[in-house]
């Protein structure tokens, strides 16, 4: 045998930290333990799961029937099993698995992921966010029109999705989608719950009932931070024994009369340095108590100087624009000869209805006569300011307003809603990552709508597993005091776990002689790995 015989060099890479952290959260026993081992199987549901999940933090965008070749060049022994081989993770196989995780209960199995997570892991549950964003689907799917059992079954439910058009949040209507609903902690942006629905549900139809479903589920005294789309007095009243926080609808008149006309209050001098140690300087506001929906509220309404200039400036170039539109109008309608003076003052109607912050007035119709001798009528008009709507947009630049339940008991800091609400980037920030083409895909096809819901669900348990990783390793280095120089070589307490998983490229899992090794870990990934939980 010849000396390049004797050696095998795999990849390894930042898949060990991956693998690491499923084994630290105990995935695979809590999968084995929902569906058993069947000792004639070669790899179990459990370590299936892993190498899914494995495959989608390899960020290299591999579909799932190409899953066996991501293994063919890595140290599948050191990531799944000593006896493990990449030809077991056949489409078959994974197939199969994923069939049985949907008939054992996604809800479920997830659930237990997360208690176990926020028990080992000591999750702060104070504040829970909750939003939602769409997928694109290919494909055709047999329960698409199948609208009458649609609208029989409940909302929250025990049967597959309906793959439907609807409002897409990717501005692409023209695709089928679902929808997929997600709450995580404030602590780390840790996915506590995920719930896919149907292409064409609405927000404000599902968030009250999603938000009692999840507080059945997790038992724990946390406050619910949700957009507007919360906010409606049928959802009100579901989740009236919940604690929360959202945004008031600009559509509701009571919302509409306070912020034209409440002034909100000067910052005090001795309140600025608080203000600006929060980064709030630029915010200021005014608390009232109002009952809307049987249910006794904060409202606070809020004003953002950056958001004020920017509605400002927006405004001004609304106004810019329809001055050229309604100029285009005018010399349009003037210049047209009308039969009838009612279809004058119909076309000017038409009109007026595109402008909004513009009008077009009627100042004298002008009879007269054709080259063919008949009557006709001309329109003499002038372009007006609507004074009122443009005073009222002007009131409303810069100004939300926050809302909770939390009026005399557990009463909440103003600052410390306005924080809070703000962290409701902590969803999107878990969207984002979801629908980065190096990970899955924002658009994605398999067979049936059973498979969609598995798919997101492992994609779920991806986002977990990552957020949780960049917890440990950000609160560890904060503990040490010691930064990590990021892509631009400055030192950060904050380092992204994906830029870890750069530092860790070209790791290798050595078999020299027999003898097993590992290359080039270096001082620096060795530091990296010692803030990281002890499987990794």
């Amino acid at each position: 045998m010849s000396y390049l015989e004797e050696i095998q060099v795999k990849n390894l890479d930042h898949l060990g930290i991956v693998a690491g952290l499923i084994d630290e959260i105990g995935i695979v026993k809590i999968i084995n333990n929902k569906l058993g081992i069947d000792v004639r199987e070669k790899i179990s549901a459990g370590t299936v799961v892993k190498s899914i999940l494995i495959n989608g933090l390899g960020f290299v965008s591999r579909p799932l029937y190409l899953f066996s070749q991501f293994f063919q060049d890595k140290a599948i022994e050191k990531l799944l099993g000593e006896r493990i081989k990449p030809d077991y993770l056949n489409d078959d196989k994974i197939g199969r698995v994923m069939d049985e995780l949907y008939k054992y209960g996604l809800n479920d199995i997830f659930i237990e992921v997360v208690l176990e997570v926020i028990k080992k892991f000591k999750i702060d549950l104070k504040y829970s966010h909750l939003d939602s964003t769409s997928f694109h689907l290919d494909g055709e799917y047999k329960r698409e029109e199948d609208k009458e059992k649609q609208e029989e079954e409940k909302i929250i439910k025990e049967r597959p999705i309906f793959i439907k058009k609807g409002y897409s949040r990717d501005h692409r209507p023209d695709l089928k989608q679902c929808v997929l609903d997600l709450i995580t902690s404030q602590d780390g942006d840790i996915p506590l719950f995920v719930r896919v629905g149907d292409g064409n549900e609405s927000d404000k139809a599902v968030f009250g009932k999603v938000l009692v479903e999840f507080k059945k589920q997790i038992k724990f005294d946390s406050i619910m931070v949700c957009d507007s789309a919360l906010y409606g007095q049928e959802n009100l009243q579901l989740i009236q024994h919940l604690k929360w926080i959202t945004r008031v609808p600009m559509t509701i008149k009571k919302a509409k009369e306070l912020v034209q006309n409440i002034e909100v209050e000067e910052v005090k001098d001795e309140d600025k340095e608080k203000r600006s140690d929060l980064n709030l300087e630029s915010y200021t506001w005014k608390e009232e108590i109002v009952t809307y929906g049987g249910i006794k509220q904060t409202w606070l309404i809020v004003l953002s100087e950056k958001r004020q200039k920017s509605d400002l400036e927006k405004l001004e170039k609304q106004l810019s624009q329809e001055e050229k539109k309604s100029q285009k109008f005018l010399k349009e309608i003037q210049s047209e000869e009308f039969e009838h003076p009612q279809a004058a003052r119909y076309k000017l109607k038409a009109i007026n209805k595109k402008l909004r912050l513009l009008e077009i007035k009627e100042v004298e119709l002008i009879e007269n006569y054709s080259k063919k001798k008949e009557k006709i009528y001309k329109m003499i008009s002038l372009i007006i300011k609507k004074d009122e709507e443009i005073s009222r947009k002007t009131k409303e630049a810069g100004k939300f307003i926050l809302v909770t339940n939390l009026v005399e008991e557990n009463k909440l800091e103003a600052s410390e809603i306005l924080i809070t609400y703000k962290n409701q980037q902590s969803t999107e920030r878990g969207f984002r990552f979801l629908k980065d083409t190096l990970f899955f895909t924002d658009s994605f096809f398999v067979e049936k709508p059973e498979r969609i819901e598995t798919m997101l669900f492992l994609m779920s348990l991806c986002l977990l597993i990552y957020n949780l990783g960049q917890r440990e390793l950000r609160n560890c280095l904060k503990r040490v005091k010691k930064g990590i120089n990021n892509q631009v070589g400055k030192v950060t307490l904050r380092p992204t776990l994906r830029l870890i998983f750069q530092c860790f490229q070209g790791i290798h899992y050595v078999i020299l002689n027999g003898v097993k090794q590992i290359f080039n870990l270096t001082e620096e990934r060795r530091f990296i790995l010692s803030l990281l939980p002890a499987s990794c």
